[in-house]
């Protein structure tokens, strides 16, 4: 997932679901993890970093009964995502159950595989929308990235998207190997056709936070990307809409993971756990219930595991009086339990946090990571057996090792 889907700031009002605090809250939007399985292996990559630990995933059936049991609950839009989700056979199918559920149906994709014969099918199942997932312009570096250079495969995918009247995002996931091609990258979607450009940050979870030594930038870099996404903004006007996530890292306060945790979004992992974001079955301490042994409206109002961090009553101080509570709540409980070894703990990334120095000292290991000379390039990625693999960055710190995801398939 992209981390960055943005729901509309002017909602319309629904019906009562769950009351938390005084506040009236459905679930806005499903993101619905239809597979583990892909092709490629980068090196933030969302996926558990243990999948060996999950069960199987959901059948047809079961994921049309979701999307029924979602609809009924509020639910206004579907992101249909994975791992890639193309690797689903029944894809098409479970497009057209979205559908019929009226729920506005996105695909968030790698474009591969992809033949154009497909999307057509997939467009006229009922698909709403496609993001298009983009490492780098730079051929070398998105093989490093990635496991594969596939830009060329994005280009036909865009252009059939474009063809076929399906509205296209592309997506970039930004870090310190890629952000010096920031023009470029905006280029490349306004070239595309793209209706939506999102560009954001790498979030330091899971194999992203294995990384991060490789992918975290210095300030110098965030400032000059703030400046040429301003410069870009200003330029392209409302021909392409430009949305920017910067990373927590550098924020005085964090952002509103999810919206909060369990106000908005709603997160079905492939063997049907209902989780509030993606990163969440990595909290100790909390049972996530499965879609195959209750129904989806019971998870969201009654489960421990969703009541747990909704509300105030959990926070510690700073956060419990400040200001910003109602907004932010607290920052992301999965980066608090990672960095601190406290779910519960106010979210490093704020700069009042009382661990905060956790976030300025990786943010001082990145401006000594510059500061160092340069080794020499490492070997392009390879498709190594374990996670560990001979695929080398070149940052000026060193050589550093990318751990990557192996090949699910």
């Amino acid at each position: 997932m992209s981390a960055t889907d943005a729901s509309p700031d002017d909602e319309p009002a629904s019906e009562v679901t769950f009351k938390d605090d005084g506040d009236v809250l459905r679930p806005y939007t499903l993101v619905a993890e239809l597979t583990y399985r892909c092709g490629l292996r980068c090196a933030y990559c969302s996926n558990p970093v243990h999948l060996q630990e999950l069960g199987a995933e959901l059948d047809t059936a079961m994921w049309a009964r979701v999307f029924r049991e979602a609809e009924e609950l509020g639910v206004m839009q579907v992101t249909l995502t994975g791992g890639e989700p193309l690797l689903r056979h029944d894809l098409e199918t479970l497009v057209r159950e979205a559908r019929a559920q009226e729920l506005y149906t996105t695909l968030i994709t790698s474009g591969i595989p992809l033949e154009r014969e497909r999307l057509v099918r997939l467009r006229d199942a009922g698909l709403d929308g496609l993001q298009l997932s983009v490492q780098d312009t730079d051929a070398a570096t998105a093989a490093r990235i990635a496991g594969v250079d596939a830009l060329g495969q994005k280009a036909f995918v865009a252009s059939w998207a474009r063809e076929l009247g399906i509205p296209l995002t592309v997506n970039v996931v930004l870090h310190r190997q890629n952000l010096a091609r920031l023009p470029e990258l905006i280029a490349l979607g306004e070239s595309w056709g793209a209706e939506r450009l999102e560009l954001a940050h790498v979030q330091y979870l899971g194999w992203a936070l294995e990384n991060r030594a490789a992918l975290l930038p210095t300030a110098a870099m965030i400032a000059e990307a703030r400046a040429e996404i301003a410069r870009a903004r200003e330029r392209l006007g409302r021909r392409m809409e430009l949305l920017a996530v910067l990373p927590d890292y550098f924020s005085e306060a964090p952002r509103a993971c999810m919206e909060g945790w369990g106000r908005r979004y709603m997160v079905v992992a492939p063997d049907g756990r209902v989780v509030p974001c993606q990163a969440a079955h990595t909290l100790p301490g909390l049972t996530f219930e499965s879609v195959t042994s209750r129904p989806l409206a019971w998870i969201w109002r009654e489960s421990d595991a969703f009541a747990r961090f909704r509300g105030e009553d959990w926070m510690p101080e700073p956060c419990r009086t400040c200001d910003r509570r109602t907004q932010d709540f607290g920052g992301c409980r999965c980066q608090a339990f990672h960095l601190t070894g406290d779910a519960s703990a106010t979210d490093p990334a704020c700069s009042l946090a009382p661990q905060h120095e956790i976030v300025l000292r990786a943010r001082a290991e990145a401006e000594g990571a510059s500061a160092a000379p340069a080794g020499p390039p490492g070997p392009p990625a390879t498709d190594g057996t374990p996670e560990e693999v001979a695929a080398e960055v070149t940052v000026p710190a060193a050589r550093l090792r990318l751990r990557r995801p192996p090949v699910a398939g």
